[in-house]
């Protein structure tokens, strides 16, 4: 029992020990929020380790540029201008046994974007419109309108529209398209926690017959050509068509003598 207590009396000291001597890594800022540029700085204090260098990641892909074999416990990432594609975790890299590492978190407004800004679909078919968001945080919430609708387009409404969402996708599917009802403006709406972005699509809606119309031109062309070639030959003068059997027998009569 007091050989018990002995080692668990040890294994507190060396754990109070490790933590005082543990690294710690301040960053300022903490967070950068929907900003324009920043500058992102971390500094490695209460650490015995000694450093070869520092880099900085980014949504755990290597910044090259960010690459230092600086020593020095301090290290700084400056970001000119901040877009969607440019948000995401930035974590400060110090290259100690074992490695070090902090992260700062770069938010922005999502960026939404429609797959394609034109879509048609056939008479009674689904006509289907996907928007895609960028950017961190991606959206939490998204929503569908279309042009003329008072208030949002929701699942379980009716059986004629269908919405499926992912953080960085939705998908609209309306049934049973209407030439009439359907054709329009729809705009999809994408929010996180620092605010909305949308875009927006315009939906055709064709004839079932349209795709036969190319087909039937073909047949109409044929059908002209054929009566005017039919048209021609019966109006041909009886002289023309003797002159051309008489010039026939004459050349039979040359060839026999």
């Amino acid at each position: 029992m007091k050989l018990l207590w002995a080692v668990s009396a040890l294994l507190l000291i060396c754990w109070g020990a490790n933590a005082s001597t543990a690294p710690n890594i301040i960053t300022e800022p903490v967070e950068v929020s929907n900003q324009t540029s920043a500058t992102l700085r971390c500094n490695l204090t209460e650490s015995s380790l000694s450093s070869k260098g520092s880099h900085w990641m980014h949504n755990g892909k290597l910044i090259e540029a960010s690459k230092s074999s600086d020593p020095s416990l301090s290290t700084e990432l400056h970001l000119e201008k901040i877009t969607h594609s440019s948000g995401g975790k930035y974590e400060c890299v110090f290259l100690t046994e074992p490695e070090v590492k902090q992260t700062i978190e770069v938010k922005t407004l999502p960026h939404v974007a429609a797959y394609k800004h034109s879509e048609h679909g056939n008479e009674k078919d689904k006509g289907v419109m996907v928007c895609v968001s960028h950017g961190y945080p991606l959206p939490t919430d998204w929503t569908w309108f279309k042009e003329g609708i008072d208030g949002p387009i929701t699942n379980g409404t009716s059986d004629k529209y269908e919405i499926k969402s992912t953080p960085n996708k939705t998908t609209l599917t309306i049934n049973d398209l209407s030439i009439e009802q359907d054709i329009g403006d729809y705009t999809c709406s994408g929010t996180n926690e620092l605010g909305t972005a949308t875009d927006k699509i315009h939906l055709r809606v064709r004839s079932r017959l349209a795709a036969l119309w190319p087909f039937l031109g073909i047949v109409a062309e044929v059908i002209i050509l054929v009566t005017i070639i039919f048209i021609y030959e019966k109006r041909r003068k009886p002289d023309e068509i003797n002159d051309v059997n008489k010039t026939a027998c004459q050349t039979e009569v040359v060839e026999l003598r």
